[in-house]
């Protein structure tokens, strides 16, 4: 045995299980990939760069995490596959080497107003069984903490068989739950305001109803004014109690009204269902600003809007209750658990501790338990989803991350880099999809995809080190040294857009004149003040246009033409060149392929099997009923103008027989934002972060406003685009409008006019303006983190 032990000790050739060292893709043509063949080295950090659009999350998540998921969800039984989502095999050849992949992407996390940062990461769960268990008095299991559980008691005979005989028995039953009754676990009631849906001082025989939709003489309308209920020749504010309460507030009642069986309902609750309960991103925008300025959210009176009944709130552990745990700053709340010595409860603190002290490690330390996961931005909750793989035992897995520094600081992304190069030193597989060039830097390898967007990207340019890409002939090579001069002249604002005393989540009584008529960048640390200074005390609406990183919500049926209000010029010009109406272009609507319903593919369920997607038949993928295509604009058919790019589209309607101003306008700003490869019928499904934030700007640069807010337009953009959106914002700023933005990339804060620089820190250790003045005193004053940062970046 010695000897042999001696042997192989000795023996030059390796273990066959170490030579599978590299993750190897073959023809992967997943969207835009072209037949890309690459090899991944395992146990290294591997960052996937190129252009928006170039095919890098194609490759990392569609191709690589998609199959390696598909493959462990068919380890588990057909019963278990029937509950999770069903995933096709990506268009590849060849995938060899995978490893358990673990995807880190900057989906946003649940909207849901019960979903928090404290249940999105199980972090209540522990601090309610640590309540349950010390909390004084005690109020009973960990239930009695949950805002998501509410108390409920009852009782009632139940039969059951006992020795051959049917006996009755009487039983009762009661949970505590923590829920709040009143707000039912949201922390804030919705109210109402009355003065938005009727004009009191006129009868209904005078339209005293201003809800949209309720005009007078429609059945809306008719179904109040002639109900028989209601006098409606008599002034709202007259009426008696029955009166109010019935034209208000009376339950669904069937009942013949002009000759015709209707249901009668009270006003709000008619207009709660079919306003108020609908998603506010899918309603036509003037419902959705009448919504806006009917409904008023007020924090919840009985809960004080921590969501928890007045039991819970009464059960503390030195003298702290959950509620006062969730509102601290997270960064507070590691350092009260540490302090806490119980050893009855000693591996349920040492977890705890360790995800607190994880959320500051990260950089989220400001972040309070009870902040609502939906207002978390992009990075924010890419960096949420990390905290539980930080402290992992695993080893030899594959970690993908979807561009992690987003809405980072400079200052930040140092701290980002040493979290993935722990994990590499770990043994496990990175891949990073990245444009900023700080963490191509920290790179063991390097694949460049491109050259371009669209269809003209989808093949890699370049594979190897840093120094390999530096000296090549990429975009990405040519770009990553390029650094933006501080301007040598700046503009002078045409005034100021004062606020005063702002104290929106951190803001500490803020004052600040943001100058109008020119570029201000608004800087600072993540979780500093600048989206609450920006968003919440500049009041949007009167000449204020606000593009926030919110998703765009679309299906497989959505795409620009629909989403940017194209498609309606296009089909009003076909259907008068046509004679015919313009619903037979919509491939929503009458236009349809029947056989398809207009989806261009037929999908068949195939239960826990991945489903088949296969093209119609009858339309051959083109969506429309083959009568609608015999109708020709320029000479082409409406499925041919879907299937064009939009630099195509805006030749084709520039000029000719084709051309339609109201559609040039549209497609001329998506070419402004450098969308120009995107084709026009392209599923929204299938864009990238960068291109749906790009695509949600040129829809907003259609409204009609005098300040332009924009909250980091540089996330998902490649060092080459960020050039052409600098040339954009000058544009937007030379037409007359004021730009303010809120920015982390260098580039756009040398550029800027102005800087408003909010710290020192993150959360209550920020919240005050630390600097106020051009980029190039910030850059020799060097007083503050983002000064520092700026300097070194410019060469100052």
């Amino acid at each position: 045995m010695s000897m042999a032990t001696r042997t192989d000790a000795q023996s030059p050739v390796p273990h066959l299980a170490d030579s599978h060292d590299l993750i190897r893709v073959h023809g992967a043509r997943e969207n835009n990939l072209k037949d890309v063949s690459v090899e991944i080295p395992k146990r290294r950090l591997t960052v996937f760069t190129g252009v928006s659009g170039s095919g890098k999350s194609s490759l990392v998540f569609d191709t690589i995490a998609s199959e390696s998921q598909r493959l462990i969800n068919e380890t588990y039984s057909a019963f278990l596959q029937g509950f999770m989502p069903t995933l096709a095999r990506p268009e590849v050849d060849v995938l060899d080497g995978l490893t358990t992949v673990i995807s880190v992407d900057q989906q946003r996390m649940g909207g849901d107003p019960r979903s928090t940062v404290g249940t999105a990461t199980d972090v209540n769960a522990m601090l309610r069984i640590l309540f349950s268990r010390l909390g004084q008095p005690h109020i009973g299991s960990p239930k009695a903490f949950s805002f998501n559980i509410a108390s409920i008691s009852g009782a009632g005979a139940v039969t059951l068989e006992r020795g051959g005989r049917t006996v009755k028995e009487r039983r009762d039953f009661s949970i505590t739950g923590g829920m709040c009754p009143r707000c039912e676990g949201r922390g804030s009631v919705t109210d109402i305001d009355l003065t938005h849906l009727y004009d009191d001082s006129k009868s209904l025989a005078e339209g005293a109803l201003t809800v949209p939709g309720y005009k007078a003489g429609g059945w809306n309308y008719r179904l109040y004014s002639e109900s028989g209920l209601v006098d409606a020749n008599k002034p709202i504010r007259e009426y008696t109690e029955r009166e109010r309460h019935d034209f208000l507030h009376r339950e669904p009642t069937r009942m013949k009204i002009a000759g015709i069986n209707m249901t009668y309902e009270g006003l709000i609750p008619r207009v709660q269902k079919s306003m108020l309960s609908k998603d506010k991103e899918a309603m036509q925008p003037h419902i959705r600003e009448f919504v806006e300025r009917a409904v008023t959210f007020t924090t919840c009176p009985a809960c004080d809007g921590t969501r928890l009944t007045e039991g819970a709130r009464s059960s503390k552990i030195a003298g702290i209750s959950i509620a006062d745990a969730c509102a601290m700053q997270i960064s507070d709340l590691a350092a009260w658990v540490r302090g806490l010595d119980e050893p009855s409860v000693a591996p349920l603190l040492t977890t705890l501790q360790h995800t607190l002290d994880s959320f500051v490690e990260i950089g989220l330390g400001y972040l309070s338990l009870d902040r609502p996961s939906g207002t978390l931005s992009g990075g924010e909750a890419q960096r949420v989803k990390m905290i539980r793989h930080l402290g992992s035992s695993l080893t030899d897995v594959t970690y993908v991350f979807d561009e992690p520094t987003t809405g980072l600081h400079p200052h930040d992304i140092q701290r980002m880099n040493g979290l993935l190069l722990r994990l590499r030193d770990k043994g496990n597989t990175v891949l990073v999809v990245e444009h900023k060039p700080e963490v191509i830097a920290i790179a063991d390898h390097v694949v460049d995809l491109g050259p371009g967007a669209g269809t003209a990207g989808g093949t890699v340019c370049f594979e190897g080190t840093v120094e390999g890409l530096r000296a090549g002939d990429t975009i990405t090579g040519r770009h990553l040294d390029d650094r933006a001069a501080v301007k040598e002249t700046v503009r002078k604002p045409t005034g100021h857009l004062p606020i005063r005393g702002a104290t929106a989540h951190n803001l500490r009584g803020v004052d600040v004149d943001v100058p109008l008529g020119l570029l201000c960048v608004v800087t600072g640390v993540a979780g500093s003040g600048k989206s609450s200074l920006v968003h919440g005390s500049i009041p949007a609406g009167a000449g204020v246009v606000s593009v926030d990183q919110g998703a765009i919500r679309g299906s497989r049926r959505s795409n620009p033409a629909t989403y940017t209000g194209l498609l309606d010029p296009i089909r009003k010009a076909f259907a008068k060149a046509g004679g015919v109406k313009p619903a037979l272009f919509s491939a929503n609507s009458e236009g349809a392929c029947p056989t398809c319903n207009g989806a261009g593919v037929i999908y068949t369920d195939l239960a826990m099997m991945a489903g088949v997607a296969t093209t119609c038949e009858d339309c051959e993928g083109k969506r429309f009923q083959a009568s609608v295509l015999e109708y020709h604009l320029g000479g082409r058919d409406i499925s041919e103008v879907l299937a064009m790019s939009v630099t195509e589209a805006e030749e084709f309607f520039g000029a000719g027989e084709a051309r339609t101003p109201a559609a040039h306008r549209v497609l001329q700003r998506l070419a402004d934002v450098g969308l120009g490869y995107l084709t026009l019928g392209q599923p929204l499904t299938t864009l990238s972060g960068g291109e749906r934030q790009r695509l949600k700007l040129a829809t907003h640069m259609a409204e009609k406003g005098g300040v332009y807010v924009l909250d980091e337009p540089t996330a998902g953009l490649h060092l080459a685009d960020v050039e052409q959106l600098l040339g954009l914002l000058d544009r937007l700023v030379d037409s007359g409008k004021s730009v303010i933005v809120v920015e982390h990339h260098q580039a756009v804060m040398a550029h800027a006019d102005w800087i408003i620089d909010l710290g020192p820190g993150a959360g209550h250790d920020g919240g005050r303006v630390v600097f106020e003045g051009t980029p190039a005193d910030l850059v020799t004053a060097r007083s503050t983190l983002t000064g520092e940062h700026l300097a070194a970046y410019v060469g100052g």
